[in-house]
């Protein structure tokens, strides 16, 4: 078995060179185990449309069933829509197998005990026991549940729209975010034009991570050519969001952030709102500005929903699109909800979207950068860039090192998934950027050349 498939917030790999039907089942069986032990008797299970998939589930069936699991089958569904039923429905924890955004040829899978999504400590417990092999025995049943509508109607009641008839081109990039948005956003009202939202394996017309600006282009298109009020994408599992404004401009997570917290913000007053380390410092000043708690925090879908959880937080969001709602919803990455909200708020405004963040100051940024560094030395890399920028600047450290320049910031990270660093900068100029850029690059650069030595 390839341990590279335990990663930080998941279990995931390429189907037949690290994830087959012997190792998928070693997996499930690991997972029975884990569950046992945590008490958790009755586990939700879900897939995604990937040709892989339905395999990986029925293996995943019986083996937790051999576990002594009971399984509700839940079916091909999109990820909010298991964590919907782990939350509402008589289950003790869940399975999502899905690939997520990533290749065709690529699956996973999501785990949660409780309500909780796993990571880190959790996913390294459950590698342990599928290699000891030392499994829980029993027998469970197995139930097969239709659980879409009950999840639809939690959406659609949860969302409150104004007067305004909205013309919204979604694109679903073929993965699962069509199964649940389409429905809901019909019955909200909106003039729905669809791109892509059947789900295809093969993913045929682009890939489906609204974070790349290229798998955006058929929308953008889309948008200008019908006028419509704006454009929704989905990645492949549905639970992170992608939205461009009726110029067909990208608004990127953390701008659609700002969105959120002002609308959050005017009904619960003080409310704490969390973003993440990569997110803009434009976020964490309006978030004040608007009378919110602003909390800086590590990336990752599990990291922020424990955060939620601990500080009771209405409102979290990170840059890749993951944007969870404890306002009038259960906290859970659920791009179908959010997309819903983007609806209301602008239902509610007589303004062209573009209009809405017009107020922001400007500044110049990066997307995320990626710098080639081996897993044995990339925390080792991060650590002595925040010790030589501590001498002379305040550096956060929530999660890698975020350096506070007088003019903006520079962040670098470990990548949880990936032999890499993660760098974004943020500059109130293009010239203060390239400098903060400059300075940083070169000593990462150095600091990867000596720690290699």
């Amino acid at each position: 078995m390839d341990l590279n498939i335990f990663r930080e917030y998941d279990i995931r790999g390429r189907v037949g060179p690290q994830l087959n039907e012997a190792t998928v089942a070693t997996i499930s069986r690991a997972l029975g185990t884990f569950f046992a032990a945590n008490g958790a008797k009755r586990i939700a299970v879900g897939y995604d449309a990937r040709e892989s998939s339905p395999i990986f589930a029925e293996i995943m069936h019986r083996e937790l069933n051999a576990s002594g699991c009971d399984v509700v089958s839940i079916g091909m569904v999109p990820t909010p829509v298991l964590y919907h039923t782990v939350y509402t429905a008589d289950v003790d924890g869940g399975v999502m197998i899905t690939g997520s955004h990533n290749p065709a040829d690529h699956n996973g899978f999501k785990i949660c005990l409780g309500k909780g999504t796993l990571f880190g400590e959790q996913i390294r417990e459950i590698r342990d026991i599928a290699l000891a092999a030392e499994f829980a025995q029993g027998s469970g049943t197995i139930e097969h549940r239709n659980v879409l509508n009950a999840y639809c109607l939690d959406v659609v009641s949860n969302v409150k729209m104004g007067e305004r008839k909205l013309k919204v081109v979604v694109d679903a990039g073929n993965g699962m975010g069509g199964v649940t948005a389409v429905p809901v956003y019909q019955v909200l009202g909106v003039d729905l034009i669809e791109l892509f939202t059947k789900p295809d394996s093969t993913f045929p017309n682009h890939h489906p991570d609204p974070t790349v600006e290229e798998n955006l282009e058929h929308l953008i298109q889309a948008v200008t050519e019908f006028e419509a009020d704006l454009g929704i994408a989905f990645d492949g599992d549905g639970d992170r969001i992608g939205v461009v404004d009726e110029k067909g401009r990208i608004i990127w997570g953390d701008e659609l952030m700002v969105l959120f917290a002002r609308a959050v913000l005017r009904e619960r007053p003080g409310a704490t709102i969390i973003g993440e380390v990569k997110c803009s410092q434009r976020l964490y000043d309006d978030i004040e500005k608007h009378g919110g708690r602003k909390i800086m925090w590590k990336a990752g879908h599990s990291l922020i929903k424990a955060k939620m959880k601990e500080t009771e937080a209405a409102l979290a969001g990170e840059m890749s699109g993951h944007i969870f709602f404890a306002d009038r919803y259960f906290g859970f990455d659920d791009a179908t909800y959010a997309g819903a909200r983007v609806l209301e708020i602008l239902s509610k405004s007589s303004e062209p979207f573009s209009s809405l963040l017009a107020d922001l100051p400007e500044t110049h940024s990066t997307p995320e950068l990626r710098v080639d560094c081996p897993d044995e030395t990339k925390f080792k890399v991060v650590e002595r860039v925040s010790d030589a920028f501590a001498r002379t600047h305040e550096v956060i450290t929530i999660d890698g090192a975020r350096i506070v320049f007088e003019h903006g910031w520079g962040l670098v990270r470990a990548s949880n998934t990936q032999p890499m660093l993660v760098l974004r900068f943020e500059a109130d100029t293009a010239d203060h950027l390239d400098e903060i850029r400059d300075e940083v690059e070169a000593k990462v650069a150095a600091l990867i050349a000596a720690t290699a030595a």
